[in-house]
Parts: C-alpha cells; sequence; structure tokens
C-alpha cells in the first residue's frame, strides 16, 4: 500500500491544481476511481464524491485536490506579469521558483517567480518579497506588453508552481503541495484496499476530493445524508507543538474552535488501541472543509487528522510513517475487518 500512495502522490503533485483550476487532477482522480470499480460524481462546482460501501452512519471523509497557486494580475510593460494570490500564499518562499503560466487556450509557458530586484551584484536595498514585489519573467524572448499580449497570455491566467516532489531513501517526502495532496494520495490507497483485500466497512462511507479548500468553501457541500465528517488534511510541525512528520495528527482545536468531542475521542482511542504513533495539537492558524462545512449550515459532527506536514505553505516536508500512520488510523476506525 506504501507504494501505491506514494505513486498517487507523484501524480498528483505533477497536476498543476491552484484553486478554480482543477478539471484536469479530478479528470485523473475520477479516473483512477472508475479503474478500481468505483461510480464517482462530479458536483457542479468540480468537487468528486463516491460511495466506498457500507451500512449505517454516514461518514464523509474528505480531502482536498486544490493547491495555492496566483493568477496574472498584470502583464507589465517590461514583459514581466505581476502576480495575484491565490489561497495563503508566502511569497518570500517562492523567490526563484519555477512555474507554468496556462493560458485559456491551452498554451503553458514556462517561467521563474523572483522579486523585482533579484540581482546582489546590481541592487542597491533589498526589496520586500510581498506580492506587490514579486513577478514573474517568461521564459520567452519577450520584453513588453504587446509581445507577451501575442503569446496569448491574458489577466487572469493561472500560474502554478513547480512542485520538486523527491522521496528519499530514508522515507522523508518533500513537495510543495503535500497540503493536501498526500491525505489525497492516502484516501485513494484506502479506495483500492477496500476493493483489493475485500475489506468490509461498519458504516456508510463516502470519499469527497473538494476543488476550493484553499479559498475557503472546498467542503461547503457534502452528501445530503452526512451525519459524521473527517477532514483528512496536513497535521502541523513546529513550535509548540508534538507532531512531527512521522505523526499522524489529530487536531483537538483549530481557528474556528474545538472539534467534536466524541468523535475526535474516538480517533485518539483508536490511535491508542492500535499503537500508531499519533499527536494531539492545536492549530490557531489553520482552517479546514470541516470548517467550510459546518459554515454552510450542516449538521454534523466533524474531526481533523492528517500526516504531519513541516513548513507549510513552503515547500514542505512529510515521511513515509506519518504518511502509513494516517492510512493506518482510518482502517482501523473504520473497523475494517476481511470479509468472510
Amino acid at each position: 500500500m506504501k507504494n501505491y500512495i506514494l505513486k498517487q502522490l507523484k501524480a498528483l503533485t505533477s497536476i498543476p491544481s491552484p484553486s478554480g483550476y482543477t478539471q484536469k487532477i479530478t479528470g485523473y482522480v475520477s479516473g483512477q476511481l472508475s479503474d478500481l470499480g468505483y461510480r464517482p460524481e462530479l458536483s457542479g462546482k468540480g468537487n468528486i464524491s463516491v460511495i466506498l460501501g457500507g451500512e449505517g452512519t454516514p461518514l464523509v471523509l474528505s480531502a482536498h485536490l486544490d493547491t495555492l497557486g496566483a493568477m496574472v494580475r498584470k502583464i507589465k510593460d517590461n514583459g514581466c506579469l505581476r502576480p495575484t494570490t491565490i489561497g495563503g500564499h508566502q511569497w518570500d518562499t517562492c523567490d526563484g521558483e519555477n512555474c507554468t503560466v496556462h493560458t485559456r487556450d491551452g498554451h503553458i509557458y514556462t517561467g521563474v517567480v523572483l522579486n523585482t530586484e533579484p540581482s546582489e551584484h546590481v541592487a542597491n536595498k533589498k526589496r520586500k518579497k510581498t506580492e506587490s514585489h514579486m513577478e514573474i519573467l517568461l521564459d520567452e524572448n519577450v520584453c513588453s506588453k504587446k509581445g507577451v499580449k501575442k503569446l496569448g497570455i491574458q489577466n487572469g491566467d493561472y500560474i502554478a508552481l513547480d512542485p520538486r516532489t523527491v522521496v528519499t531513501e530514508s522515507g522523508y517526502i518533500k513537495s510543495r503541495f503535500l497540503d493536501d495532496k498526500l491525505s489525497a494520495a492516502i484516501l485513494l490507497g484506502l479506495a483500492k484496499a477496500v476493493k483489493d483485500k475485500k475489506l468490509t466497512l461498519n458504516r456508510k462511507v463516502t470519499l469527497l476530493f473538494t476543488t476550493y479548500e484553499e479559498v475557503g468553501h472546498g467542503a461547503s457541500c457534502i452528501p445530503a445524508d452526512t451525519e459524521e465528517f473527517i477532514s483528512v488534511d496536513m497535521g502541523c510541525v513546529g513550535d509548540g507543538l508534538e507532531c512531527t512528520e512521522r505523526k499522524v495528527s489529530i487536531c483537538a482545536k483549530d481557528s474556528g474552535g474545538p472539534y467534536d468531542y466524541a468523535l475526535t475521542g474516538q480517533l485518539i482511542d483508536t490511535a491508542k488501541e492500535a499503537k500508531l504513533d499519533f499527536a494531539i495539537d492545536i492549530y490557531p492558524h489553520y482552517t479546514s472543509d470541516a470548517g467550510a462545512a459546518l459554515r454552510s449550515g450542516h449538521d454534523i459532527r466533524y474531526a481533523l487528522i492528517g500526516p504531519g506536514v513541516y513548513a507549510s505553505h513552503n515547500y514542505e516536508r512529510s515521511h513515509t510513517d506519518g504518511m502509513m500512520n494516517t492510512y493506518q488510523l482510518l482502517e482501523k476506525f473504520l473497523c475494517i475487518s476481511a470479509a468472510a
């Protein structure tokens, strides 16, 4: 299962999918689910839902396919592009990153993200790395607004950063957009396990892959019969937190307030019984698809788990141990056992 999840992760990170530009990745995920024998459905806003099976209390497991990104805000007179942020970008982490620009007529152009005075040998004073001081230099022989427009680039075109996905021999996973493509890959692994291992679910389980989480309304629409909702996102790693890249995180509270006490407690008990490496943490600067579902008025019990991810919204790092602890928690929690 570990190899399958890693294979899916590499495939997912290779497909650019800033919020709102997710048609290619939803097509890929729908295809993978169909190949496994499921019948995925696509909502009007582009979310994928698929029933894994089971009977009883309806539970939704959610992961998001959309990522941080940018759009062309302005084509500058010098032929560079001024970006506008999609999601919570930290622009100082993007300085020097390669990227692609996706036009509405289907062309893809490569470029690099730099601040407006990047050279140590030229600048008298370093520029701040805020959005207004960043630009995209196209790998094309253009040096004017007119030249850029001739390429078919216009305001509103999407800009995607290169993911640079690497898995080391020691098990570390390094990539942009582990938030949340690592957990999306884990849910694909769960879908495969239910089919291949002929596992039995103790309740009705639906997978939901959302496409607008990074901008706040990914899971605003969920199956009407949902009673329990678990957002499978990333666990934060950093100062004041117990989670590491090798653990599964169970979040007790985020910026929206506490998660459901009973459901969170059941996840904690399951992790203890299965002897998994886990942490319970509080994330004051975090929100998830569970929050989007609640703000939309859904009356549900809700929780949040995910593999530990270091340097969130940056070039992120996790570990296969954290990935598998998360997968195993889901399998154990759903009381999956071999069918007779």
